[in-house]
């Protein structure tokens, strides 16, 4: 085979890794996150297993709606390794959304996971976007399911007259949420007004009224 070839197949071997990554694999039966240690590392360093117990693995704040006091009408309740430090390398989380009547989880992205979303009361429009700039939506019904792509621009909205919650899985113990609206204005220190104003083909006033409107 030429070294051409080797070339080529170590290429393609290093794209497809990366487009398959995710959470690392488990190395031992639990490793139970501590987050107050000293050691810098990708994901948190492991609890002393002497230490560990089932308080470690438990978390009860998925069981009724989240308060939902902003102005996009929606709240999300996270259980994930900041809540539940036993999910430390194991590769998955959840989350609760609970909406308002006319509520939105705004458009977003989770950088490192794809999200499966499972519709436990009301109705939902969903959808997301992909490179191609094509809009895959639904609605989406009691027990019902829809999938999220990983890093795709995403959302949902209630457009119904009564309450609705979902719970929502991720491949990832900390997905991360990049809020699209809240990066670009409300970020420290500030996008400058000019990328803003040139991007979205606003005014500067336009600007600061969403800014406003975010703090």
């Amino acid at each position: 085979m030429s070294p051409t070839n080797i070339f080529t197949i170590l290429v393609i071997t290093s794209v497809v890794s990366i487009a398959y990554a995710s959470d690392p694999d488990a190395l031992q039966d639990l490793c139970v996150a501590f987050p107050s240690s000293s050691v810098k590392m990708n994901g948190f360093a492991c609890k002393e297993e002497a230490n560990v117990t089932e308080a470690d693995f438990f978390f009860a704040g998925l069981a009724n709606p989240g308060v939902i006091n902003n102005a996009t009408g929606s709240v999300v309740t996270a259980a994930n390794v900041e809540k539940i430090p036993g999910l430390n390398t194991l590769g998955l989380s959840l989350s609760r959304i609970d909406f308002k009547s006319g509520g939105l989880n705004p458009p977003h992205t989770h950088l490192r996971a794809t999200e499966i979303l499972f519709v436990l009361e009301g109705e939902l429009d969903v959808g997301f976007i992909t490179t191609a700039n094509k809009l895959i939506s639904k609605t989406v019904k009691e027990g019902e399911v829809f999938v999220f792509p990983k890093a795709l621009v995403h959302f949902q909205k209630n457009n119904g007259d009564k309450p609705a919650a979902v719970i929502s899985a991720f491949d990832s113990q900390l997905p991360g949420t990049f809020s699209i609206v809240a990066v670009l204005f409300n970020s420290t220190p500030s996008v400058p007004d000019d990328v803003l104003t040139h991007a979205f083909q606003i005014d500067t006033q336009d600007v600061d009224k969403i800014k406003n409107s975010l703090s």
